[in-house]
C-alpha cells in the first residue's frame, strides 16, 4: 500500500509515523518541510491519519498551526495523539473532536526550534508526554494543560544548565519498564543518558556515548533486552550496551548511503530495520549475520526518512522525502520469534562484541 500526501507543487517529507495502538489498522503521519529555504507560504500545514485498507483518502486531516515534525498515538487512549511542530509548539488531538487541536502549547513556553521527537510517558493519568528539540531542551508536558511545561532539562554536557552550550536533541528514547531513565540522541553524534528522578539538575545527565560522526537520527532500546540500544547516524547503525561507555558492541559496515532511521522488531529480539537516503529498507538479523543485511528492499527512488513497525512485527511503514508512505509486509521468518533466540542473544549481549554462529539458532 502507498499513501501520498495531498498533491501540491512542493512535496513535503513524511517526518514522523505512529501506528494506532489497537491492532494497527490506522497510521498517523506527520508531514513537514525541514528545508527552511524551500518552505513556501502556501504550503499545506496538514497532517493525516490513514486507514491502511483505504490508501486513497485520509480518514482524518489534522490541522495544526505549524507543520508537524512528529506524532505519537497515546498507548492508553487510542483516540488521542500528541504532536511536535516545526515552530516548537506541542499539539494535542482527540480524534472524536475532529481535525482541530484540543490543546496547544503557548509559543513563549514552547521549544525554540522544531520538535523532532515526542513520546507519551507511563503515568496514572495517561496524559503525560515529553519532547525533544534542537534548541537543546527536553520538556515534560501534561496535555490537559499545555500552557507551560511541567519540567525542563537543558542538555548542557557541563551540567550547568547553560542553553548556549546545550546539545541539540534530534531523537528520544523512553522504555516503560525503566520509568526513571530516558536517553537523547543529539545533532553532535552523542547519546545522552539521563535520570529524570535525580535530586539536582546536575545529576540528571548521567553519562554520554560517543559513536557517530553526525546527528543521531534514531535511538531505541531493545524491547527484550532494554540494556542494549540501537542508534543510527552517519553511514552506520550501532548496538550499544548501557554498561559499556567506550564503544558500541556492534557496528554495521559503512554503507554507501546515509542512514536516516531505524527501529527494532517488536517480536524478534535479534532483528532491526534501517532506512537509507537511496530509498532502501534493510532488515538485519544479528544472529544470522552482522556484516550485511539479511534482506534489502528498494522501497522507492527517493530518500526514505521515517520508519515505524506495527506491534505484531508484520507491517513496516516507510515515509519518504517526497511525501509517500509505503507499507511492506515482512515474511513470517523475520516476524516470528525463533527457537532459542532469546537465550542465544542473552548469552552474547553480555560480551564486549556480538558474535555468534547462526547454526546454533537453526540446528540441522
Amino acid at each position: 500500500m502507498k499513501t501520498n500526501g495531498i498533491l501540491q507543487n512542493f512535496k513535503r517529507t513524511v517526518t514522523g509515523l505512529s501506528w494506532h495502538p489497537d491492532g494497527g489498522r490506522k497510521l498517523a503521519a506527520a508531514y513537514s518541510c525541514l528545508d527552511f529555504q524551500k518552505a513556501s507560504r502556501d504550503m499545506s500545514l496538514d497532517s493525516y491519519i490513514w486507514d491502511v485498507e483505504n490508501p486513497n483518502r485520509p480518514e482524518l486531516t489534522l490541522k495544526p498551526a505549524s507543520p508537524l515534525v512528529c506524532l505519537d498515538y497515546n498507548p492508553k487512549d487510542p483516540h488521542t495523539l500528541v504532536g511536535g511542530s516545526y515552530n516548537g509548539q506541542i499539539v494535542y488531538w482527540d480524534t472524536r473532536r475532529g481535525s482541530q487541536p484540543v490543546e496547544l502549547s503557548s509559543v513563549e513556553h514552547s521549544h525554540r526550534d522544531p520538535v523532532y521527537k515526542i513520546i507519551w510517558l507511563q503515568s496514572k493519568t495517561g496524559t503525560d508526554a515529553f519532547s525533544a528539540s534542537t534548541d537543546g531542551q527536553v520538556l515534560w508536558w501534561d496535555v490537559r494543560r499545555l500552557s507551560e511545561p511541567t519540567e525542563r532539562l537543558v542538555l548542557d554536557p557541563t551540567r550547568e544548565g547553560n542553553l548556549d552550550r546545550a546539545l541539540g536533541a534530534i531523537s528520544l528514547e523512553f522504555e516503560a519498564t525503566m520509568p526513571t531513565k530516558f536517553m537523547v540522541g543529539t545533532e553532535q553524534g552523542l547519546v545522552v543518558s539521563c535520570n529524570r528522578k535525580a535530586k539536582t539538575p546536575t545529576e540528571k545527565i548521567v553519562c554520554t556515548y560517543d559513536g557517530h560522526h553526525g546527528p543521531v537520527y534514531a535511538l531505541q532500546r531493545n524491547p527484550f533486552f532494554p540494556k542494549n540500544f540501537l542508534t543510527v547516524g552517519d553511514w552506520t547503525a550501532r548496538i550499544w550496551s548501557e554498561d559499556i561507555k567506550e564503544s558500541s558492541i556492534m557496528c554495521t559496515k559503512y554503507q554507501m548511503s546515509y542512514l536516516t532511521d531505524a527501529c527494532w522488531s517488536p517480536v524478534r529480539p535479534s532483528v532491526f530495520f534501517t532506512l537509507k537516503m537511496d530509498g532502501m529498507l534493510d532488515v538485519w538479523d544479528i544472529l544470522f549475520k552482522q556484516s550485511d543485511p539479511t534482506l534489502s528492499l528498494k522501497v522507492c527512488d527517493r530518500a526514505l526518512y521515517s520508519l515505524r513497525v506495527q506491534d505484531n512485527g508484520r507491517l513496516v511503514a516507510c515515509g519518504s522525502q517526497q511525501g509517500e508512505t509505503t507499507l511492506l509486509e515482512i515474511c513470517s521468518e523475520l516476524s516470528t520469534l525463533q527457537k532459542n533466540e532469546k537465550s542465544l542473544l542473552a548469552a552474547v549481549s553480555d560480551t564486549d562484541t556480538l558474535n555468534l554462529d547462526f547454526n546454533q539458532l537453526h540446528p540441522k
